[in-house]
């Protein structure tokens, strides 16, 4: 059963190039969830968090004091725990079971930690929902069927096969038009196409298929 929340905001430790466009992603009945040393992000967006969580390695402390003290739920875990901050953020937020889950500033800074925010995106448990990585000037999500790009004309979609190949991609309002074609994870097919208007679909028979929007900026 579907919960009240609507969208998930999660904030990750990684980067937010440009924090105006950040900004615009907001809205005002977004449920906020800050992953540990997220809660820089919401700080420097004037933003309060609903839920902070993690090993708390990462956060300032005068931070998590400021928002415990504004009666924010702070929830520590051992950091010898399994699964990283951004994972336990996520875990939660499908717990609320939204219609959206947008992950801000998973990108950008240590490599591996943005490898491994990109993986979690082709979970299982995530397969029915719209789950989105997003700082504003990207966005990267899964085609498991059928995805739409929104954006406008100019802006750059690239299509990487995740986990294997993907057959039987068709795109449409692409500039270079895929029409059933086989996408491999070793061949660079799909790497920097463009929107040619406002909207682009893709569809896919089998496989995955890693999407990423960059904005014009």
């Amino acid at each position: 059963m579907r919960s009240n929340v609507q969208r998930i905001i999660i904030f990750a430790n990684g980067e937010l190039p440009d924090l105006d466009k950040a900004r615009s992603l907001l809205q005002s009945d977004d449920y906020i969830l800050c992953a540990d040393g997220g809660t820089r992000h919401a700080l420097a967006l004037a933003v309060r968090p609903n839920l902070v969580i993690g090993d708390l390695d990462s956060a300032e402390q005068i931070a998590l004091q400021k928002y415990r003290n504004e009666g924010v739920t702070v929830e520590s875990y051992s950091p010898d725990k399994n699964e990283t901050d951004l994972q336990l953020a996520i875990d939660r937020a499908v717990e609320l079971n939204p219609k959206q889950i947008l992950v801000m500033a998973a990108l950008g800074g240590r490599l591996d930690q943005t490898l491994a925010n990109i993986a979690l995106l082709s979970d299982a448990k995530l397969s029915t929902f719209d789950v989105r990585l997003d700082d504003g000037v990207e966005e990267i999500f899964l085609c498991r069927d059928q995805v739409q790009v929104h954006g406008r004309s100019g802006d750059l979609v690239s299509l990487i096969p995740w986990q294997g190949a993907a057959s039987e991609v068709e795109t449409k309002n692409l500039k270079w038009v895929l029409a059933q074609e086989t996408l491999f994870p070793d061949k660079t097919r799909g790497i920097s196409n463009e929107m040619i208007g406002d909207t682009a679909a893709i569809s896919i028979g089998s496989g995955l298929l890693l999407v990423v929007h960059r904005r014009q900026l």
